[in-house]
């Protein structure tokens, strides 16, 4: 009963955290568009969102994902 839980990760990376707040963003500006009917802001909201999606993943390969050689896990 002793062994500690080991940590999974949860994706505390800056790459996680870099995609996680521009997809917000896309998809809080993209709410509001929509509540404003301007259809082609929602579109560009959407792409933002997509964009969000590729600097997370152009993150990871160019090491600041978990267990990339840039990222620094932070002692809990």
């Amino acid at each position: 009963m002793s062994n500690p839980i080991a940590d999974p990760g949860h994706g505390h990376s800056p790459a996680a955290w870099a995609m996680v707040i521009i997809m917000l963003a896309g998809v809080s500006l993209g709410t509001l568009f929509f509540y404003l009917e301007m259809p082609v802001l929602v579109w560009i909201s959407v792409v933002i969102v997509v964009i969000g999606a590729i600097v997370g993943f152009v993150m990871k390969k160019a090491g600041y994902g978990v267990n990339g050689p840039k990222y620094q896990p932070k002692e809990h």
